[in-house]
Parts: structure tokens; C-alpha cells; sequence
């Protein structure tokens, strides 16, 4: 940490301390300086020197960061810079003062709390609110980079203490001529995560990462993970044939309306899932404001506060957050 701390301090930035710690790489909170006592909170995500050396890990590292660079919406991680660093690449993105969406879940698992409905309808609909944003994204000269994110997962959800909802790691993403891609060969995305497209080795599109954002939008309003299997192969085998519950039979506050969305979702023929992000944003939007009201980023925040037992702007420190990484 000391000899980081050195090298970052030449470049301005003051590490504060270490966030997360992945495969490949390590994010930490950092302070960038400027002139005047400016001052900036960042995440400065660095990838391991054995893997800056690699050059598939190198080249996809540098594609996420050209990638996102240009994703500038409010439901989408900021990333700000790319350098490097004696040999070791870093990017310089936005920090979020909160917890991902598997922290989220078990800090109401432990508790034995459930998540309000609305609320958990509310978080995926910013989600797909980003996605419909990224997933329509064109180059400099309109060309459609046909981005689909291929990771979205509870881990990749950030949900800030403010009630902003941000979907961040596009490590594993495809865009025309951005990302290394291996479709057809390799599965990307976890396994208990996935769309029957990814399951199958098939070619996906922006509609694979509707099912599973279905998915996230089960567990967060069961507490678990319907197709989570302790095998691999079987979280893949349950993604493609296990039989879809009525989740209102699981729980009885769930209504016709987000039953029929959570349904539409998880729809393993792609050409009857809902078509687009904004196709599903729209509809749990009506049926979350259908009535003239429902909830906000500030209905968020408040009950994100409650949870997390935070009365005051500084944020307590949280063993793991946030992972701007796998």
C-alpha cells in the first residue's frame, strides 16, 4: 500500500484506502487533488501487474475504459481517466458512497427483513433505465455499438446512501470494436446469472441482459436466488429448464402487475421478452406510478439510511464496499 500510495501521490491522488480486492484487480477510495485545496473523492480501480502484462486482460481493460468513457448517465459508474503506472493500468471512476446490491440483500438477510416491493421494483427500473441508455449508445460518427453488459448481478447494482441507483463493471461487456469477445465459445457472466442465450453459448443481444435483471428483481423481493444451485452446471441447467414459479404464491404482496413483469422477464424465447431496456422500464414504471405515486430517490435514501443505521453525510465503513470489479 505504501509504495501505491507513493506513485499515486506524484499523479494527485491521494489513496485513502483499500475498497475491494478481486481477481484482477483492487479498487481503493481516493482523494484527487488539484490547485486551491481541491479536493475529490474517486475510486481508482488498478489492475494487478500480472494481469497488466497479459495482453487479452491489458486490451480489455483499456476497452472497458474507452467503452464507459462516453456512458455518461446517471444510472451508469462515471469513469473519469485511464493511465498507467509502471506498467500497471488504472481507471479513475466515480465513488459511490454506499453499498452494492449483494450487500444490500444480505444486510436485510440478516436481519430477517424483506424488502419492500416497491422499492426493489423502483431499484430495477433505474437499472434498466442505464441499460436502455447504454444499449442504444453510438460512436462519434453514429455507428450503434451494440453494447450488452453480459454481468448484471446484484454484485455490479450500486445503491447510494442518497438513493441513486448506478450499474457499473462493463469488464465483461461486448461492443463493436471496443471488447474481446468469444461468443460461442466461452460463457461470460455467472453462472446463477445468466440469460439462456449466455446458458446455451449462444449469440446474445441487448435482450440478455433483461432476464437477468428478472432475476435480480426475484431475489431481491424472495432474499434469494431462485436458479442459485452449490453446482455450476446446475445453476446453468435451472437457468434454461427450471419451471418458473408464480413468485405471488411466494409472496402475497406481490401484485398482478410486477407478477406479469417478473414473468415477461424471464421469458427464455427472447423474441417474447420485453424487447428492449426501456420497453421493461416503462412498464414497471406504470405500474409503479399507475396510481399518481410511488417511490423515489429520496424514498430510497431514507430507507437505505434506516437500514444501514447511517444519520449523518459521512458514511460508516463498510467491510467490502464498493466493488467497482468482479
Amino acid at each position: 500500500m505504501a509504495a501505491i500510495k507513493h506513485i499515486f501521490n506524484e499523479l494527485h491522488y491521494e489513496m485513502t484506502r483499500k475498497v475491494a480486492d478481486g481477481g484482477m484487480g483492487v479498487v481503493y477510495e481516493a482523494q484527487q487533488l488539484g490547485a486551491g485545496n481541491f479536493r475529490k473523492v474517486v475510486a481508482v480501480k488498478l489492475i494487478r501487474e500480472e494481469y497488466s502484462a497479459i495482453e487479452e486482460f491489458q486490451n480489455n481493460f483499456i476497452g472497458e475504459a474507452r467503452l464507459v468513457a462516453d456512458l455518461i448517465h446517471t444510472n451508469i459508474v462515471q469513469t473519469y481517466h485511464l493511465g498507467q503506472v509502471g506498467g500497471q493500468y488504472f481507471m479513475v471512476m466515480e465513488f459511490v458512497r454506499g453499498v452494492n446490491l449483494e450487500q444490500f440483500l444480505e444486510q436485510h438477510r440478516k436481519t430477517g427483513k424483506l424488502i419492500p416491493a416497491d422499492l426493489a421494483a423502483f431499484i430495477v427500473s433505474r437499472v434498466a433505465r442505464g441499460l436502455a441508455y447504454a444499449h442504444n449508445k453510438c460512436d462519434r460518427e453514429g455507428k450503434h455499438l451494440g453494447i450488452v453488459h453480459r454481468d448484471i448481478g446484484p454484485k455490479n447494482i450500486m445503491v447510494g446512501f442518497e438513493g441513486d441507483v448506478k450499474l457499473t463493471d462493463f469488464g465483461i461487456a461486448k461492443a463493436l470494436d471496443l471488447m474481446y469477445n468469444e461468443e460461442g465459445k466461452v460463457i461470460a457472466g455467472k453462472d446463477e446469472y445468466l440469460s439462456p442465450e449466455q446458458a446455451s453459448y449462444a449469440i446474445t443481444d441487448a435482450r440478455a441482459d433483461l432476464f437477468p435483471l428478472g432475476i435480480v428483481l426475484t431475489e431481491l423481493l424472495l432474499g434469494r436466488n431462485i436458479f442459485r444451485s452449490a453446482d455450476r452446471a446446475q445453476s446453468r441447467r435451472n437457468i434454461l429448464s427450471m419451471a418458473i414459479p408464480t413468485f405471488s404464491t411466494l409472496r402475497d404482496d406481490i401484485k398482478p402487475g410486477l407478477e406479469a413483469i417478473i414473468q415477461r422477464a424471464l421469458l427464455r424465447d427472447r423474441e417474447k421478452r420485453f424487447q428492449s431496456a426501456n420497453e421493461m422500464l416503462t412498464a414497471l414504471e406504470m405500474d409503479l406510478y399507475g396510481n399518481g405515486y410511488g417511490p423515489t430517490n429520496e424514498k430510497l435514501s431514507v430507507y437505505m439510511k434506516e437500514v444501514f443505521g447511517v444519520r449523518d453525510p459521512v458514511v460508516p465503513s463498510l467491510s467490502s464496499r464498493p466493488p467497482h470489479l468482479r
